[in-house]
């Protein structure tokens, strides 16, 4: 299917300049799906293979590369608060659902690693007005092998303010760590608007937090570095149309940095898990009355799917998927 591409550039309510793109089909779109990046990432090449993928499958897709990254304006990947990004997010994706004919449209979010984690908050900001949202292998929770040890975030935390922005916190090299195809990883070193240095000391406080916050509320809600993480995200989230799925061997790049025939089986599940979610007439297959629906099993991916908004119930669906089992030592994106 024909797919059209189009950039626009808004302003958010602090007045910053943010970097907006879509692709389109050319007929009536099944629906939506608003993509969240991941730390230091950015939407208009990074993800371009997803936004065209679903867009060739019939689905509107839409995103925006947050403050401070890609094409949008800002100090390079600072985050000076976390909930700037999601409330960002938020109001974006509000705004464009409530254009002419999308008004009508089933909207799903789509995040992944780092924008996993916005995916989930933007989700808990008003859990009636999404019907899912698919989470590849997102940062939700702080695996206990790389946890900070609490002294050393209460040492940090003490001079965050007076040197937000130096980039003093160690890392690995993610991209070494996260893409297993060695030409889509040079390919992926080579984009300019990926931000590959090393965190800054506020933005690396800012994530630590809320995957601890998410960590913390799981139950009523893979981190890069450990699948147990994400299998506690399936079992713990209070949705019972929820899925996971899990991709043995496969890294934390799933739909970017594995062979394509890997990536390709990654977006077939993905696809069907929208396709049915997409459907007029789908109903979960158990009805509960906890403002979250149900889960599928899937390796490496999360997909959750939302709420069904009734008088007195709301109801959602989960697909939530674990990475592969190679990764086990790097920093989240």
């Amino acid at each position: 299917m024909e797919v059209e591409y189009q950039e626009e550039y808004i302003r958010n309510s602090r007045g910053v300049q943010l970097f907006t793109c879509r692709w389109l089909p050319v007929s009536s779109p099944k629906a939506l799906v608003f993509l969240c990046h991941g730390y230091g990432m950015e939407c208009s090449d990074f993800m371009k293979g997803c936004g065209t993928k679903l867009a060739s499958y019939g689905y509107a897709v839409f995103g925006i590369d947050y403050e401070g990254h890609g094409r949008s304006m800002g100090a390079r990947c600072y985050i000076k608060k976390f909930d700037h990004i999601v409330n960002d997010c938020s109001n974006y994706f509000k705004y464009i659902s409530g254009q002419g004919d999308y008004r009508n449209k089933r909207r799903f979010l789509y995040g992944e690693s780092m924008g996993g984690a916005v995916a989930l908050l933007i989700h808990r900001k008003d859990p009636a007005f999404w019907h899912g949202a698919i989470l590849v292998a997102p940062m939700c929770k702080i695996s206990e092998k790389v946890k900070p040890h609490p002294l050393v975030i209460s040492m940090l935390t003490r001079v965050e303010d007076v040197i937000p922005r130096w980039k003093i916190v160690p890392t690995k090299d993610v991209i070494d760590a996260a893409f297993k195809d060695p030409v889509k990883r040079e390919e992926i070193r080579a984009n300019t608007l990926i931000y590959q240095e090393k965190p800054r000391l506020k933005t690396a406080l800012e994530m630590l937090r809320t995957s601890m916050g998410l960590e913390d509320s799981l139950s009523k809600a893979d981190t890069v570095t450990d699948p147990e993480v994400s299998r506690a995200l399936y079992e713990q989230a209070s949705s019972q149309d929820k899925t996971i799925k899990l991709y043995p061997g496969m890294w934390h790049g799933l739909t970017s940095g594995e062979p394509d025939h890997n990536i390709d089986i990654v977006f077939g599940d993905i696809i069907s898990w929208l396709d049915k979610r997409s459907e007029d007439d789908y109903v979960p297959e158990k009805q509960f009355s906890d403002n979250v629906g149900g889960i599928e099993l899937v390796s490496s991916v999360v997909e959750m799917s939302g709420s069904k908004q009734r008088r007195s119930k709301t109801h959602g669906n989960y697909l939530c998927g674990l990475k592969g089992r190679r990764m086990h030592h790097h920093s989240a994106m």
